[in-house]
């Protein structure tokens, strides 16, 4: 725990414990990072420790519901003393998906999703931001969605959830730009992970699960170490796939309703 880093950089990831939050801890270890992983899962923190450990890599590890604001707070300020009080990145990844009919689902669970998705990454980037601010270069990675694109079937909470990251993030990017802090968003389709095992809509049908979650944390490396274009051009979101890649270029072509006529044919709706 006490072994400095290659890089000397840190990263706080919520939802750690397995899938893409598991992917992306293990890529930034490799990459010389000083890793912070969170989330409730315990045991697979534990596992996630344990590989990082066997890798050479340097990793704290801790119990958080990021629904928590003090117990995010706490967690985000133990780690960034740890790493020698920097934190370089922050990536708020912790969320959960439910797919179905919006009015065949129960408000509970409707609500939970909004608590982990919107108000998880809110509480994430309060905490992270007086240390991020200390931190030159530093950059926040939300994980937004394909689904911000354009309100999903099927996906409807889930798809407002990501709206609500996208508009955050485009806002904060902008704000934060006076302390040299980016703040940029993953947009990944479907992820073949446990979140989507179980999920069945017309647009999965339609598309398919093709990203794996190594997919996912390569891209998000690859983010916060921009080629020249980017950083000219100041990206923000970053579509990962060739399928959102098309579809977000689509997007910005499309009249409104030829972009909702094509979503509602891939939804089967």
């Amino acid at each position: 725990m006490t072994k400095p880093s290659a890089s000397g950089k840190s990263v706080f990831i919520t939802g750690a414990a397995a899938g893409i939050g598991r992917a992306t801890a293990l890529t930034f270890a490799r990459n010389g990072y000083v890793v912070g992983g969170y989330d409730i899962d315990e045991i697979g923190l534990k596992s996630l420790a344990d590989d990082i450990e066997q890798l050479g890599g340097v990793v704290h590890t801790g119990h958080l519901d990021v629904t928590d604001p003090d117990e995010m707070a706490a967690r985000v300020r133990e780690f960034a003393e740890a790493a020698g009080d920097r934190l370089d990145v922050m990536i708020n990844n912790a969320g959960i998906l439910r797919a179905g009919r919006f009015e065949e689902m129960d408000i509970a669970g409707h609500h939970k999703e909004i608590d982990i998705n919107a108000k998880g990454v809110v509480n994430g980037l309060y905490a992270a931001f007086p240390y991020l601010r200390e931190t030159p270069g530093s950059v926040v990675v939300n994980l937004s969605s394909a689904s911000a694109i354009y309100g999903q079937a099927e996906l409807a909470n889930y798809s407002a959830t990501k709206f609500f990251v996208r508009g955050i993030t485009e806002a904060l990017d902008i704000e934060w730009n006076r302390y040299g802090i980016r703040v940029i968003a993953m947009w990944p389709l479907y992820v073949q992970t446990a979140m989507t095992h179980d999920v069945k809509t017309g647009t999965t049908d339609s598309l398919g699960i093709r990203l794996t979650a190594q997919d996912i944390a390569d891209a998000i490396l690859e983010a916060i170490e921009p080629s020249r274009l980017r950083r000219a051009i100041h990206q923000v979101h970053f579509p990962v796939g060739k399928q959102t890649k098309v579809m977000t270029i689509a997007s910005r072509f499309s009249p409104g309703w030829l972009t909702r006529y094509a979503n509602k044919k891939l939804s089967h709706s």
